[in-house]
């Protein structure tokens, strides 16, 4: 394990608790997710990248339940943030788990620097070091849509700190560009993230996410997301956005599954049909694109000791979609490997 260790001494002096606002009746927050109220008392993690000063928001939550002596950590997905994990986080820490789930920087309740590098590579870099400050040598790690891809390259950079990898309908199971899918820059990327609202990203995740279903329940962590393109930050949060989007689509892992050295559980809702840039493609390239149910199952044996759990009739958030059902397997197969 390499880690600075000046960082993390100072990081260690300068996690403090921010305590949770109350949601206000306007759908406006501030860049760093003001105003949104999140399940659990937010932490900030300061530290130095990139020559710049950050803030990482994340939450830590004690077992409720018996502990087991486990750390779990939940990475989030481009559209989501930590707090879209709530009933997750319940039945882990009833289950005997410590729960930490971070915002990663750019996202949500942390940081949007204005000139940062994105890579899955620094934000994997980021989580190491916030475990680190945490005293959490070893944890299973979880992560959903983008929050998946990143999982994957953190366990690819950090085998030893990881005791088991749980991607749930990752981004990245097939890489876009070689697929046929045109590049677009960051400013034309920017330049669509300006035309974010509510209308849009329910329109998405019910086209892409929920299998045109849709339960108001999840409006709740639309108006989290677009809350964030309707407030004061909102240039600096598209801005963002659209790094994140390059990252996503250039820095594919699905090429590196074969050296994947921890033990891995894929957890997939078939009616998935993400596909990032798909809509730039040529419609006989696109309609070949972001089925779930055929990439899980091609993910699954070029992973080496990996356990494939498929949910045919869910579709890109599992978890949210049918909380009962994803939890239930969940629990029971993390159980099956201690």
């Amino acid at each position: 394990m390499k880690l600075h260790i000046s960082m993390i001494a100072a990081a260690l002096s300068l996690i403090c608790v921010v305590p949770a606002s109350a949601n206000p009746p306007a759908t406006s927050y501030g860049p760093q997710l003001e105003g949104f109220q999140y399940p659990h008392p937010v932490r900030r993690f300061e530290f130095s990248s990139q020559g710049k000063q950050l803030s990482m928001a994340f939450m830590d939550i004690a077992p409720t339940g018996a502990a087991n002596g486990r750390s779990i950590v939940l990475l989030h997905g481009k559209n989501f943030c930590g707090a879209t994990w709530e009933a997750t986080i319940g039945v882990l820490a009833q289950a005997g788990y410590r729960v930490i789930v971070p915002d990663q920087i750019g996202f949500c309740a942390s940081t949007k620097p204005d000139g940062y590098q994105f890579s899955f590579d620094q934000l994997a870099a980021n989580t190491h070091a916030l475990l680190a400050s945490l005293g959490v040598e070893r944890a299973i790690i979880l992560g959903h849509s983008m929050g998946g891809m990143l999982a994957a390259r953190y366990a690819l950079s950090y085998p030893q700190s990881v005791e088991r990898l749980v991607m749930v309908n990752p981004l990245g199971l097939e890489d876009w560009q070689a697929e046929g899918v045109p590049y677009a820059t960051i400013d034309q990327l920017y330049q669509n993230e300006l035309k974010t609202s509510f209308d849009s990203i329910k329109a998405y995740q019910q086209r892409f996410y929920y299998n045109g279903q849709w339960k108001p329940e999840y409006d709740r962590w639309v108006s989290m997301a677009a809350g964030m393109y309707a407030g004061p930050g909102k240039d600096l949060v598209a801005r963002n956005q659209a790094q994140t989007s390059d990252m996503i689509f250039t820095q594919p892992v699905v090429h590196e599954f074969g050296r994947m050295t921890v033990p891995t559980l894929l957890m997939i809702g078939g009616k998935d049909r993400t596909a990032p840039g798909a809509n730039r493609a040529p419609k006989e390239i696109a309609n070949k694109l972001g089925h779930y149910d055929e990439l899980g199952r091609r993910a699954a044996k070029a992973i080496p000791n990996a356990t494939l759990v498929e949910f045919p009739a869910l579709g890109h958030s599992p978890q949210v979609e049918s909380p009962d059902e994803f939890h239930k397997a969940l629990i029971r197969s993390l159980a099956s490997q201690t």
